[in-house]
């Protein structure tokens, strides 16, 4: 089975969940690093859920390796590529003002390398902005306890922690991490946060 397939076969069993933005308290860390006037590239895009909400004002590219979900997407205004993020981006260099990977990282068997290439499609100046799971939250550490997986999805294949993040995004500027979504959150972000959410800037 190829890479498409199986996340268009991942994408159907998760429907209900996959057209929804799971934790949209990001969705405003998203806009405010994004901007407006911009052209963007929405990297894992899918059928453009989340892109939708910084599709006004920008001009946006979005990528994703499951056809039928970019269907979705185009049908949005957004211009769809079909291409894998494991393997080098097909954009020039610096084409860029923004770029987003959005609950991406996680999926990936070397994100160090899609963030190197990240860089090198970034305009100077250009933000990237993502979000990730935030593995280590409470919930996460009770099934581990009970010994079972942190998590239940099985296409995730890395974790992340706010200083393995920063080590992530080392050769960029003004690396912003917070926590968001949980309705415990306020009592200990770190601990019952949905999300990490990161902007960090190309120098």
């Amino acid at each position: 089975m190829s890479l498409q397939e199986r996340y268009e076969e991942h994408h159907r069993e998760r429907r209900d969940e996959g057209d929804f933005v799971f934790v949209p308290e990001r969705i405003p860390f998203f806009v405010a690093a994004i901007g407006r006037g911009n052209r963007v590239l929405d990297l894992g895009c899918r059928s453009g859920a989340l892109t939708s909400h910084f599709l006004d004002g920008n001009s946006v590219v979005g990528l994703d390796v499951d056809a039928s979900a970019l269907e979705k997407a185009a049908a949005l205004g957004i211009e769809p590529v079909q291409a894998n993020v494991e393997e080098p981006l097909p954009f020039d260099d610096e084409s860029f003002d923004a770029v987003v990977a959005g609950e991406l990282l996680e999926h990936l068997q070397f994100p160090d390398a899609l963030v190197s290439e990240i860089r090198r499609v970034l305009r100077p100046g250009g933000a990237l902005v993502g979000s990730v799971p935030n593995a280590f939250r409470i919930q996460s550490r009770l099934r581990f306890l009970r010994g079972r997986p942190p998590e239940d999805d099985l296409t995730h294949l890395r974790m992340f922690s706010p200083d393995a993040m920063r080590t992530l995004l080392g050769d960029f500027d003004d690396v912003r991490i917070d926590f968001v979504g949980g309705r415990y959150t306020r009592f200990s972000a770190r601990l019952f946060a949905r999300d990490l959410v990161f902007s960090a800037v190309r120098p």
